[in-house]
């Protein structure tokens, strides 16, 4: 009888402490301690096996470093940060390095079917020509005038006698057999509204995806919260259902105890029996909900599943953990509303992407307006033959002998085979009609303006509602704690009376345990009551888009 009757007074002292399951190494930190948290949460060194021991602000601390959603989310600002970049890439200088070889295997002659070669100067005969003229005038009445014929024949023994081969027919006088091109192009944009526009653009859209970041923070953390607050229900309700399975073996055992003394009836140990029965299986279902609790908490967080955690606090702490603190007696409605509409991200991101509809609007205009470059080109060709040999016909000691022949051989990088190239100029592309096209990008960019505008007021609309949602769950489980206490305080009441009772004969076991267990329900409800008002709180401050944690407030000012 002395332990039962003693249990109700530990289990008074280790709610209203707020004790929870914790070994005597983990004392309670000092508020806002961190806690150690590996840096790799699906390590498998023994270190793994051991349990991360998580306060509140510890665990929102881990959800904002490893949470993948959020994750995503600083990859999406990232992703912007890139497009900015890349706009930013339109207005700088652009510089293109080209190449290419060509062989020539069959090449055609530009001057077939013309009579080009008759105009660039009659081949032969024009020398013959000058070579006679040259020897009536030298006054020799020995040199007279030399058939063509014979000419010919003098000029072929001349390179015969130089070793020099002619070259065969049906060849292409103006072929080249490797063809080399090289060539650097620098583009400079000197106008272009396109360009400008999707800087804009871009820049405005980084800011769209870090309100849309903050967002993201604000309700990771509101998940956080509840999940630990649920948690730390759900620890509470095993433990205390796990003493009440201890009573009812204690009260069955009493209770025999009497049967078998004939004291009291047979019924009364079955139902005792009974009562142990339902006990164990609200211990088991219980202790269950506790294991999910605890990870849908590590899924929230982004820890591994098999990673064991033990919860630091309790329900009755956090109403008083330094959070941001809320009070519908001192903001109204209207108050509450105004103040979502101003701190939300997610309306500034919607502000912002109306915004950027705008801009896509004046970049679709934008295409009808021409854009201006500077170009400068730097050309560097190649034409090289397979045979680079070259007839010398100009003999260094007399010019005008006909018959001089010499062949040289030139180097592959010659000269007479390679030439750079070098201009500079400005560009205009002006595109004057594309078939309606433009206008209608125009049309398409103002209904997505529209739209945006209607998602806006959508937001808007939804964010008043969802803050007056709030404010009043929040009052509900104000009022519901008020009303709890009191029964709290009626059922201790209750069962301090029994007890007496019970001392002095008057009363069984079977209403000593009862009176316990309506104590022990009255503080569950009491504590589902701070859970419920907790959460609420967390769901305004969120509605509200306030930061709710100091580590959530550090994260969106360093990450800015």
């Amino acid at each position: 009888m002395h332990s039962l009757r003693s249990f109700p007074l530990v289990l008074a002292l280790t709610l209203c402490t707020g004790a929870v399951l914790s070994s005597p190494q983990t004392a309670p930190a000092q508020r806002g301690e961190a806690a150690s948290v590996p840096s790799d949460p699906y390590s498998t060194v023994p270190e793994a096996n051991k349990p991360l021991v998580l306060t509140l602000t510890d665990a929102v601390r881990t959800a904002l470093e490893r949470n993948l959603d959020l994750r995503g989310a600083q990859l999406n600002l990232r992703d912007a940060d890139a497009q900015v970049q890349e706009a930013w890439g339109n207005l700088y200088p652009s510089l293109n390095l080209t190449g290419s070889y060509t062989r020539n295997v069959v090449t055609a002659n530009p001057f077939a079917g013309s009579d080009a070669a008759n105009l660039i100067g009659g081949g032969g005969q024009t020398e013959w020509l000058a070579f006679n003229e040259r020897r009536r005038l030298d006054g020799n009445p020995s040199t007279g005038p030399v058939p063509y014929p014979a000419f010919q024949q003098r000029q072929q023994d001349s390179l015969a006698a130089a070793g020099i081969s002619p070259g065969g027919g049906g060849g292409n006088p103006f072929g080249v057999d490797n063809q080399f091109q090289g060539g650097l192009q620098l583009t400079q944009t000197l106008y272009s509204k396109q360009a400008f526009a999707s800087v804009k653009g871009a820049q405005q859209f980084k800011d769209v995806r870090r309100y849309a970041r903050d967002r993201r923070v604000q309700e990771t953390t509101n998940e956080v919260v509840t999940a630990f607050y649920q948690a730390l229900l759900a620890q509470e309700r095993a433990r205390v259902l796990e003493k009440r399975v201890e009573r009812a073996e204690e009260t069955l055992q009493e209770v025999s105890t009497r049967v078998e003394g004939g004291v009291v009836p047979k019924a009364q140990r079955l139902g005792a029996e009974v009562e142990r029965s339902n006990a164990r299986t609200q211990q088991i279902q219980a202790r269950n909900g506790a294991r999910l609790a605890r990870d849908n908490l590590k899924r929230t967080i982004g820890l591994s599943p098999q990673r064991p955690i033990e919860l630091r606090g309790s329900l009755e702490d956090q109403r008083e953990d330094g959070l941001q603190q809320i009070s519908t007696e001192t903001i109204s409605m209207s108050k509450a509303i105004d103040q979502a509409i101003e701190n939300r991200p997610d309306l500034k991101r919607a502000r912002l992407n109306e915004e950027l509809r705008e801009i896509e609007k004046e970049a679709s205009r934008a295409a009808f307006f021409p854009s201006v470059e500077a170009v400068a080109n730097f050309n560097y060709s190649g034409r090289v033959p397979d045979d680079r040999s070259r007839v010398q016909t100009t003999n260094p000691e007399d010019p005008t002998d006909p018959f001089y022949f010499r062949q040289q051989q030139r180097d592959f990088f010659s000269d007479d085979f390679w030439n750079p190239s070098f201009s500079v100029g400005l560009q205009l592309n002006w595109n004057l009609f594309s078939g309606f096209q433009r206008s209608s990008r125009v049309q398409q960019a103002e209904i997505q303006r529209k739209r945006a505008r209607l998602q806006r007021e959508r937001l808007r609309r939804a964010v008043t509602v969802e803050v007056r949602s709030a404010l009043r769950d929040l009052e509900d489980a104000r009022e519901r704690i008020a009303s709890q206490e009191t029964t709290v305080r009626r059922a201790e009441q209750n069962y301090e009376h029994v007890s007496e009772r019970a001392e002095q004969g008057v009363a069984s076991p079977v209403e000593l345990r009862e009176a316990s267990d309506q104590l022990d329900q009255s503080r569950l409800n009491y504590l589902q009551a701070v859970h419920d008002y907790l959460v609420a709180r967390s769901d305004l401050e969120t509605a509200l888009g306030q930061p709710l944690t100091p580590a959530s407030e550090s994260y969106l000012m360093t990450r800015r």
